[in-house]
């Protein structure tokens, strides 16, 4: 059974649905009438649309691959639609005839059933596909933001999921999930996601690296001791010096965030806040001793 609107693609009878769109927009751009001056570009540029229109619709192209051309009365379609129209032939016309309904189309592009319209071919700047993208933005918590994980989304038409949040993403970047989009046809869009981070009241990031406030006893920072931290990646074990300083900043390497251009990771920087024991709660005679001996500078 000869289908020469696969033919008119250059496809093969089994083309899938991304391969079908793939063909027409390569021969689209090819024959477009502002593109290529030929006389003969733009009878071909409306074959090619009239390929597209049928193919690209489920329900057209399930009734075209039953029949094929003998829905031309066995002609191939360029045959048919000249025998039609003559000379000015009106291929929008015909599919309707042919198939029903119809989304229609012209020689400078498809209206919005068809999903496609003219990207404004001076000097040619290609076809643009009718944007069948949704966006919408999620908050997520900081945690998720640098180690990864799953984050549950709900859309307003009622669909939910769980969309995957990738390690060391940045807040304002944007994240697509496949086919959550408006669908048109065979056609379905995507889902484009921005990402914000919601404030930690524990770290500050800057850039790749990571800032933490840790309490350290008066003990510790004048004698010397190890402060137990628990960290986003895991806990460890601080050394403290003798004579650390108020807003004193220790470096922990690699347990910062994750940067995937460059496959490295930031460093943790820790930094010292010294808590003052109440008065009460220090021995009188080490009291008294403190005030009379310890420094005024």
């Amino acid at each position: 059974m000869a289908k020469s609107l696969y033919d008119t693609l250059e496809l093969k009878e089994n083309a899938t649905a991304d391969e079908i769109k793939k063909a027409y927009r390569k021969l689209a751009r090819k024959y477009h009438p502002d593109v290529n001056k030929d006389p003969s570009a733009e009878e071909k540029f409306k074959e090619i649309n009239a390929a597209y229109e049928v193919l690209s619709d489920p329900e057209k192209k399930a009734q075209y691959d039953r029949f094929g051309d003998n829905m031309f009365g066995g002609q191939n379609f360029h045959d048919f639609a000249r025998g039609q129209g003559g000379a000015g032939i009106d291929l929008d016309e015909i599919l309707r005839s042919v198939f029903g309904g119809g989304g229609g189309f012209s020689s400078r592009g498809f209206n919005n059933t068809s999903g496609f319209r003219s990207g404004g071919f001076g000097g040619f700047s290609g076809f643009e596909e009718e944007d069948l993208d949704l966006e919408t933005a999620i908050t997520i918590p900081f945690a998720t933001a640098i180690l990864g994980g799953k984050q549950h989304v709900s859309l307003n038409n009622g669909v939910s999921f769980d969309v995957k949040i990738p390690e060391g993403i940045k807040d304002g970047q944007k994240i697509r999930v496949k086919e959550k989009g408006k669908k048109v046809g065979s056609r379905i869009g995507d889902l484009i996601i921005k990402i914000n981070i919601a404030q930690s009241d524990e770290y500050v990031r800057e850039n790749s690296d990571l800032v933490k406030t840790f309490d350290v006893s008066l003990r510790d920072a004048l004698f010397g001791g190890k402060v137990e931290i628990s960290t986003l990646h895991k806990t460890i074990s601080l050394k403290v010096p003798q004579n650390t300083k108020q807003g004193q900043k220790f470096r922990v390497k690699e347990l910062g965030v994750l940067d995937k251009s460059s496959g490295t990771r930031g460093d943790l920087y820790l930094k010292a806040n010294i808590v003052l024991p109440k008065i009460e709660n220090i021995d009188k005679d080490l009291l008294d001793m403190m005030e009379a001996k310890l420094p005024r500078e």
